[in-house]
């Protein structure tokens, strides 16, 4: 017997899997849009919400539509008890984006809509999903920091809740502008990993709360949504500009990643870590830790100098997180709750035009082995 000759693409490089009008990147000019719009135009004009809503609908709200939709938003953020129970019952040690999808995968029994994958049933459901996940989040830092859990207030916007939730004290206004910048940034990037998954599950029409939880389990990976943990963990070791070329000349020695550099779609910089730079500047100075924002850039020339390669998203979200007050351990659960925008939005154009997901592979096990019996096994 002989199998069909196919070609193996590793990583499903190049494979074009999905019609969408939700987010186009180009690697080679180093380019992001959203519904059509510029990354660069959307950034600092365009809240997170008001991000949410043109992936979502494809188009920007007016004043009207958007004063609903962050209503309703701000309305959706409470967790039903039982799952608040369960977050308080899990492991002291436990990783939060473990938690969170765990907790994701709850709230969809409890889910009024459960089950029901109409579009209707979908908008409030995404409306929950995008609201409850920061207070997820928030919820289990509060818990774990021994502090009483915080009701959102619904004269603030959905990134000046989470910080206000998490930290327990409101932001100013600069906080709240990085805040919303780095979660409109984040909202979606095409078919990356996370959200290729969410997308493979919506085909089986399961329903979305299950699509999410595949999404979280998805972006838990280092090499997906973790990176930026592990790029706060290199700055803290590093400790000192001076020591930077050193470090780095030395991980590059020994074939080691340098976290926050490189990127499988993008060849030159990525249009997000440029406005990552510029706020990780501003916050790190002003919360007295310039020496981390300068670490940061004498990594990104010694790297751009040895490799030729850029920083990515995940190399100043980092330092603009850290500078908010958000410990390093919850970075990814931050990018989740920025990605759930994205995520949805395809899960919803998925549903709307569905074929199951499944691709094939090449065979190579052999064919007509011959079976001993297990007496007679070596």
């Amino acid at each position: 017997m002989s199998t069909p000759q196919r070609e193996v693409i590793r990583g499903l490089e190049g494979v074009c899997a999905a019609e969408t009008s939700i987010s186009y990147v180009d690697g080679v000019q180093g380019l992001l849009f959203y519904q059509g719009y510029d990354i660069h135009d959307l950034a600092e004009v365009v809240a997170y919400d008001e991000a949410a809503y043109l992936l979502w609908h494809g188009k920007l709200p007016n004043q009207a539509e958007l004063a609903r939709f962050r209503s309703r938003l701000i309305a959706e953020m409470r967790l039903p008890s039982q799952v608040i129970e369960m977050i308080r019952l899990t492991p002291a040690g436990s990783h939060p984006m473990d938690v969170l999808r765990t907790a994701v995968s709850m709230l969809g029994m409890y889910d009024p809509d459960a089950g029901d994958i109409s579009e209707e049933a979908n908008e409030r459901k995404s409306m929950r999903l995008t609201a409850q996940i920061p207070t997820i989040i928030a919820d289990l830092h509060r818990m774990r920091q021994n502090r009483p859990l915080l009701s959102p207030d619904p004269k603030l916007s959905l990134a000046a809740n989470f910080l206000y939730m998490f930290r327990g004290v409101p932001c100013d206004a600069e906080e709240e502008k990085a805040m919303d910048l780095l979660m409109m940034l984040h909202a979606d990037h095409g078919l990356n990993a996370s959200t290729f998954a969410a997308r493979v599950t919506a085909s089986t029409q399961a329903d979305m709360h299950a699509a999410v939880t595949t999404a979280i389990g998805t972006l838990r990976g280092p090499l997906h949504g973790g990176a930026n943990e592990k790029v706060m963990e290199m700055l803290d070791e590093i400790g000192e500009v001076h020591l930077v070329k050193d470090y780095i000349e030395g991980m590059l020695a020994e074939g080691k990643r340098i976290m926050g550099f490189g990127h499988r779609v993008y060849k030159t910089e990525d249009p997000r870590a440029r406005h990552l730079r510029a706020w990780s500047e501003r916050l790190c100075r002003r919360s007295n830790q310039a020496h981390l924002y300068e670490i940061s850039r004498r990594i990104e020339q010694v790297v751009r100098q040895a490799k030729g390669i850029y920083p990515n998203v995940d190399f100043y979200s980092a330092t603009v997180q850290h500078a908010l007050g958000i410990p390093k351990e919850y970075f990814t659960t931050v990018f989740a709750a920025c990605r759930i925008a994205g995520w949805v939005a395809h899960i919803r154009e998925q549903y709307a035009d569905n074929r199951l997901i499944r691709p094939t592979s090449k065979y190579i096990g052999g064919f007509n082995k011959k079976v001993i019996p297990l007496a007679e096994r070596p």
